[in-house]
């Protein structure tokens, strides 16, 4: 997990001190000077299953070593709904336009401390990655394959949504 080492205000060195909250006793890292606490929140995480012409868009990320193919994600920026955020995220990574947009569901990503909010995006036009993305692949639902984390499951409720018996990879 990403914690602050230090105080963010005062530069102070953070400790694990004991909390009471609402849910009862807790730990978190606090400035013993100022009294900030570093509630390492998880980050809000948009992400979409692109249908195009009745085929899903699945994309390689130019940063990964490995070849898998995963959903277009990004993160929300301040002041817009997490429709708005998806739909630029979705413009702004496959120059595609969205016609339809519905929630699937949320979906906790515990290894990065975040939390995906994914959208089935109905959309048109011709994918132009952005540099950020190296490769993409249009495949129909029945040939598609989850992952066993985060937007994995996304697809797979998507794809039982729509009568898909989804299949993991492994």
């Amino acid at each position: 997990m990403n914690w602050f080492k230090f105080c963010p205000h005062c530069a102070t060195e953070l400790e694990w001190l004991p909390r009471m909250e609402d849910g009862g006793a807790t730990e978190r890292l606090c400035c013993t000077s100022c009294g900030f606490t570093h509630w390492n929140n998880p980050t809000p995480v948009l992400a979409a299953v692109i249908e195009l012409d009745g085929r899903i868009l699945l994309a390689r990320n130019a940063a990964w070593t490995h070849k898998m193919y995963a959903l277009i994600t990004g993160f929300m920026e301040m002041g817009e709904s997490p429709q708005d955020g998806i739909r630029r995220e979705i413009k702004e990574e496959t120059s595609l336009d969205t016609h339809a947009l519905n929630l699937i569901g949320a979906y906790e990503f515990k290894r990065m401390n975040q939390v995906i909010i994914a959208y089935h995006a109905q959309c048109s036009g011709v994918v132009q990655l952005s540099p950020e993305l190296v490769d993409y692949k249009l495949m129909t639902p029945e040939d598609v394959r989850c992952w066993p984390s985060g937007t994995g499951y996304a697809l797979a409720d998507w794809l039982t949504s729509r009568g898909h018996t989804p299949q993991f990879l492994g």
